[in-house]
């Protein structure tokens, strides 16, 4: 059978490719044919029409709404989410089979949702699920779209630093903060290093002061739709004016959404109901989030933020080990889920802090975190080398991808590990990310990057500690999953052993006989 299908994930980044690849390679082993659009990070690269056309069924695998769903009209659909397809890929393509088979049509498929119409902006949030889990969707609907602004703003502020230091004599990351952009504007030159210097730390700072805003305007966006959006972004706006930072984008976000989602169910006259979403909604939804980001909440939560910066930068010694081992450990603990996000989060804005001194403890979170999150993949695709016996042979696959993975820091390339035997190998992941954490940060290894693994090595402050710290979390993590998948059977292994004795047995008998 021919099959399209669409994966995406709240970030964007690593389950929306990998969802994609396994339902090709799962498609592919069961003698079907997988064409995946995938709407990440990356944008999306559109299925063409005639391969729509020509297909029997659709598989959305998705986290967030479908972008122009309505061109799969027709069509025998199943909609999973995004970890169900990286996870048991086969079942899906099972289940797609299935209906296609019974000639189902899903009643969505030729609809499009609200906030996802005409390939626009998507979110997905339940609206029937309870409190807890909306309250997690509507954030990582706002950190799914701040992320590439973190990872633009830091590398390229990164990168300043680092040409700064080379073209100054002395000083290099504190003198190119005092060029101002009217300085840049008057006396570029292509030739001078301190001018590009410049250019890369103005253009990151502009990219960074964008953080807070997103995440508000985001937030309140899945909360309330497009009508969240002005009080959202304009509240998140306010939060940075008032020194309020990234807790208080998070206040304004939420205030900014209810409010929106509240004016927008006002019963008014028919004849009012035109000027409603252009006119009402963000006037009245945008007064009150300044009236109170700027009034009542702006300066108690802007004091709570200096008490967060002025703690982390008073920790030293053994608090700040244990710090790093905390960190290490959420990193590990659901590898890309809420609680590794929370650590991460927590890293990149300490990093978005204005005038952070170049030994700052910001930046030894940093790298705690992202030396923490590259443990769990690597320390998988070790473990499927050293002993290949305790693993199917899909997980050796994934394992060879895992390298990459790891060392790119993308937590995720162990879920399909930890999938199918959870027991083992989040507490392995768990204590070797923690054991790393807690080395960087007693090698006063530094970051200046949100993202890159080994990638952004020369960003790294004791970069040789650092990449130790980060071998010896993933040697302790593979022996702890060794040893422990070492104790008792797993049963996909004995089902797979006992499946290739059976194709042995039965081509020497088919050799005998021909013999």
């Amino acid at each position: 059978m021919r099959f399209v299908a669409v994966t995406s994930c709240p970030t964007g980044i690593a389950h929306t490719y990998m969802a994609a690849e396994a339902l090709e390679q799962a498609g592919k082993a069961a003698g079907h044919d997988v064409q995946v659009e995938t709407q990440g990070s990356a944008g999306t690269d559109a299925l063409d029409p005639a391969v729509i056309a020509a297909a029997d069924g659709v598989i959305f695998a998705a986290d967030l709404e479908v972008k122009d769903k309505s061109r799969f009209a027709g069509k025998p659909t199943i909609d999973v989410g995004v970890k169900k397809a990286v996870h048991d890929a086969p079942a899906v393509i099972a289940e797609a089979v299935a209906a296609v088979e019974s000639g189902v049509v899903a009643p969505a498929a030729g609809a499009a949702p609200a906030g996802a119409a005409g390939g626009g902006l998507a979110t997905k949030v339940d609206r029937n699920a309870g409190v807890g889990t909306r309250i997690r969707q509507w954030l990582m609907t706002g950190i799914s779209y701040m992320i590439p602004f973190v990872a633009a703003g830091g590398i390229l502020i990164a990168l300043a630093f680092m040409v700064a230091n080379l073209a100054w004599d002395t000083d290099g990351p504190i003198e190119v903060t005092k060029v101002t952009a009217a300085d840049l504007l008057a006396s570029f030159s292509v030739t001078s290093g301190q001018d590009w210097a410049a250019l890369l730390n103005l253009t990151g700072g502009a990219a960074f002061a964008f953080l807070v805003p997103v995440l508000a305007g985001f937030i309140a966006y899945a909360i309330a739709d497009r009508p969240g959006l002005v009080p959202g972004f304009v509240g998140g706006s306010i939060a940075v004016t008032v020194g309020a930072g990234f807790l208080g984008g998070l206040a304004a976000g939420f205030i900014g959404g209810f409010l929106a989602l509240w004016i927008s169910r006002w019963k008014v006259p028919r004849g009012a109901r035109g000027i409603m979403p252009v006119v009402v909604i963000p006037l009245v939804s945008t007064f009150i989030t300044g009236l109170l980001m700027f009034v009542v909440l702006g300066r108690p939560i802007a004091s709570l933020m200096d008490g967060l910066t002025d703690w982390l930068n008073s920790l030293s010694g053994s608090n700040l080990i244990l710090l790093g081992v905390l960190l290490g450990a959420m990193m590990g603990f659901d590898l890309g889920g809420p609680v590794n996000k929370v650590a991460y989060t927590f890293a990149v804005t300490g990093l978005a802090t204005e005038g952070l001194a170049a030994d700052a403890t910001q930046y030894r979170v940093m790298a705690a975190v992202m030396a923490g999150g590259m443990v769990a993949p690597l320390a998988m695709a070790l473990a499927t080398v050293v002993r290949k016996r305790l693993f199917t042979h899909a997980e050796r696959e994934n394992g060879k991808a895992a390298w990459l993975l790891g060392a790119s820091f993308i937590s995720e390339g162990a879920i399909p590990f930890a999938a199918v035997d959870p027991l083992r190998v989040l507490p392995s992941t768990i204590v070797g990310s923690a054991v790393t954490g807690g080395l960087v940060m007693a090698f006063e290894s530094t970051l200046r990057a949100p993202h890159g693994g080994i990638w952004v090595t020369p960003l790294i402050g004791n970069p040789f500690l650092f990449v130790l710290a980060v071998i010896i979390g993933t040697f302790v993590s593979a022996a702890i999953v060794i040893v422990l998948k070492s104790f008792g059977t797993n049963p996909l292994v004995e089902a797979e052993r006992a499946s290739d004795e059976a194709a042995l047995a039965s081509e020497a008998q088919i050799s005998s006989t021909t013999a």
